[in-house]
């Protein structure tokens, strides 16, 4: 199980940043070749990009490369050059239909995953195909800033506009059993709001949170992961279970509440993700 609490979006053609992110506790590193890189320095952005990533140094991190669609003058080569730079993954913008997806694994040939952002009301609509369009799908990305646009929505503080998109992407991402993560939170000066948005993601069901600024990283590391009263449980759980089935009974009743196989199953996932971070704080 590999976390991905934390995702952080860091600019493509911003050398310092680039540098800067080996040293930051982020689970996952998105360097981004698309929104956040002005026109005239996409082909510079992306050869610092790949050369960045082939010089190494970010260790336990997962990086991933997001290019510009396929249909633009630069995505291509994105891809190319993304195939070719040792990547973990490349995260694909406002991917709509599943043939999208195949095709640009076709142009990527054996290597790296794929994930995909959904952030188009027709993309929220075919994130299931999307999610199954090849064993190779790894996450499913919200873009929400896009969405509430195209949504005609308002940006509110509860994303109550959101809501169905949102559950949408976690249902998806788990009938084809890949990742889940949640779109980005603008106001950097609104931690109460940043924190807030964090637990409904984790309420919903998402592994993680996509973020801006570094500052984001610490608080989404610490919500996105198993709190030390639900590990507790959960491994109580286990051994209740196990103790109930050696005595030849298939449930138990622990404090009060029924344990059958469904929550020991949770609780194992919750310990193994509780295995894989604190793994993680020791490499």
């Amino acid at each position: 199980m590999k976390p991905r609490r934390s995702v952080l979006f860091m600019p493509g053609s911003n050398a310092r940043a680039l540098e800067k992110a080996r040293t930051l506790p982020a689970d996952v590193l998105v360097l981004d070749l698309e929104d956040a890189v002005a026109p005239e320095m996409k082909v510079e952005a992306r050869a610092q990009v790949a050369s960045a990533i082939r010089a190494g140094g970010y260790g336990h991190r997962e990086i991933v490369v997001r290019v510009n669609a396929r249909g633009t003058p630069w995505g291509r080569d994105d891809l190319a050059a993304a195939a070719q730079s040792g990547a973990d993954a490349v995260l694909l913008p406002k991917v709509e239909a599943a043939e999208t997806v195949s095709a640009v694994i076709a142009a990527l040939g054996s290597a790296p995953a794929v994930w995909c952002m959904l952030e188009t009301p027709r993309g929220i609509l075919n994130a299931a195909a999307i999610a199954a369009a090849s064993p190779r799908v790894a996450a499913l990305v919200m873009g929400t800033s896009d969405l509430t646009k195209d949504l005609h929505a308002r940006a509110t503080r509860e994303r109550l506009p959101l809501l169905t998109s949102l559950q949408l992407c976690v249902l998806a991402a788990r009938s084809a059993g890949i990742t889940a993560l949640d779109g980005v939170h603008l106001d950097l000066e609104d931690d109460a709001g940043f924190a807030a948005a964090c637990r409904q993601a984790v309420d919903f069901g998402f592994d993680g949170k996509t973020l801006i600024h570094p500052r984001q990283v610490a608080l989404a590391n610490e919500v996105f992961a198993p709190a030390a009263a639900e590990v507790d449980w959960a491994r109580r759980v286990i051994a209740a279970h196990a103790e109930a089935l050696a005595g030849g009974r298939g449930v138990v009743v622990l404090d009060g509440r029924l344990i059958e196989n469904l929550h020991v199953d949770d609780a194992r996932r919750v310990l193994a993700l509780a295995d894989a971070i604190a793994e993680r704080a020791r490499s």
